[in-house]
């Protein structure tokens, strides 16, 4: 990729993305939105790409919006933040809505949009070093980067407005109590233990994956029998699908089931 400040390589078949603005805690600009956007896209779209791992370049995961650039622009601040995060909304949009897990690598600091990067991951492992701060309501602000929309879903409601009131930080044994992260990991061991995940999720049955996020997602606004209606038309389409016959017909084989090469056959 030719991209600086979101970088992208390829690695057994998981999409590394990392936050590439070390000098300036991976803060979050206008550029280094547009680059995210562009590589949320490519993550989503590469048949090349089953599993992807976010995180970031030094000793920060991401410390949020970048407020100097943002002041930068005067009395043009407003219309500036509608194109930032008209960026960001659509690379988060990309990564949660595309089939593959999307596995978050906290390795420091996650404030305001890195918060909320991390909130939208559909798993997130922490370094034993990580913190999390909601931070927007210390600046005046209020969130974006679908913090909004993710917290309170997490930790509910009065844990989310405790956050965002009185901007308390959180270590990385109180997140993941509170369900913002899944598991605590060494900082040394973080990207190793990420990427062993991520490869064997990658082997996965991808579709599967997929159609499991969009039903839990949609569960959250659905009454009891409309979503088990959404269950069973899922479920019948996943038992014909290659997939689902790989892993029926592995089970009956006493054997394991081989969703890659199934896939990549498939096509």
């Amino acid at each position: 990729m030719e991209n600086k400040l979101v970088q992208l390589t390829i690695q057994n078949h998981v999409g590394i993305v990392r936050l590439n603005r070390p000098e300036a805690g991976n803060s979050i600009n206008l550029e280094m939105a547009k680059e995210l956007m562009d590589v949320a896209n490519i993550c989503s779209e590469s048949e090349k790409i089953r599993a992807v791992v976010i995180t970031g370049s030094g000793n920060k995961f991401s410390v949020g919006g970048d407020l100097r650039s943002f002041a930068e622009e005067g009395e043009q601040i407003s219309s500036h933040l509608k194109s930032v995060t008209a960026y960001l909304h659509q690379a988060i949009s990309y990564f949660t809505r595309m089939n593959k897990p999307f596995i978050g690598a906290v390795n420091g600091v996650a404030a305001g949009a890195g918060m909320s990067l991390v909130c939208a991951c559909d798993l997130a492992y922490a370094s034993d070093k990580s913190k999390f701060v909601m931070a927007y309501n210390r600046v005046g602000l209020t969130p974006d980067g679908s913090g909004s929309y993710f917290l309170p879903r997490l930790v509910g409601m009065k844990r989310a407005l405790e956050l965002m009131y009185t901007n308390r930080p959180l270590d990385a044994k109180e997140a993941s109590e509170w369900g913002i992260i899944n598991h605590v990991v060494a900082d040394e061991r973080l990207l190793e233990v990420v990427l062993e995940l991520a490869e064997n999720l990658a082997k996965g049955p991808m579709n599967a994956f997929g159609e499991t996020k969009k039903l839990f997602y949609h569960s959250l606004q659905e009454t009891l029998e409309s979503q088990m209606s959404k269950e069973s038309l899922v479920l019948a389409e996943r038992a014909s699908s290659s997939e689902g016959k790989e892993g029926i017909t592995a089970f009956l084989e006493k054997r394991e089931a081989v969703f890659l090469k199934e896939t990549i056959s498939s096509k």
